[in-house]
């Protein structure tokens, strides 16, 4: 049974925490659960702190980072399952097409076709990330009934953004060369 970090910290599922009551919970649990205040606890006790420990340490690294955040949510609610993971397929035609671009650059180095492909990549990057603002701000907000739909928004847009992520990296790669 995995713990459910936002019910650990006794927040909201959300996709924009409010770090400093994230920072704050982080820190009171990190003194609750310091090993050195159970020394002399019985070795049972001992290691149920560690563990907890461990869920806090966890339950912070996740819960402050955007993009794990929204994996770990995405996660909780089964959205992200192997082979499961279907785009729209002008989106694929879109990345197909930069990723053709990236291999001919492979062959042929072309700092003027790195550049329009780093600049095609952002844009595509600038316009998930607007048509996503808003159902990421007003999802702790949505009743229960709509937040499947809104998930399922969302879930695309992680997985866009994987993609789009590789090609940076790539390109982060070719601007190390030239």
């Amino acid at each position: 049974m995995r713990t459910d970090y936002f019910e650990f910290y006794g927040l909201p599922e959300t996709f924009q925490p409010d770090a400093a009551a994230l920072k704050s919970k982080y820190y009171a649990l990190s003194r609750e659960y310091h090993p050195d205040f159970h020394a002399t606890a019985s070795p049972e006790r001992q290691q149920e702190i560690l563990q907890l420990a461990t869920v806090n340490t966890n339950a912070y690294r996740t819960l402050t980072d955007p993009d794990l955040r929204m994996a770990y949510i995405l996660g909780r609610h089964g959205l992200l399952e192997e082979g499961k993971q279907e785009l729209p397929p002008d989106f694929l035609m879109e990345v197909m097409d930069l990723n053709e671009q990236l291999m001919e650059l492979e062959f042929e180095p072309d700092p003027a076709i790195v550049q329009r492909v780093t600049q095609e990549t952002q844009d595509l990057t600038a316009t998930l990330d607007a048509g996503i603002a808003s159902v990421l701000a007003g999802y702790e907000g949505l009743p229960v009934d709509v937040r499947p739909q809104a998930l399922q928004q969302i879930r695309t847009y992680y997985l866009k953004k994987r993609y789009l992520l590789r090609i940076h990296e790539s390109l982060a790669k070719f601007a190390t060369r030239s």
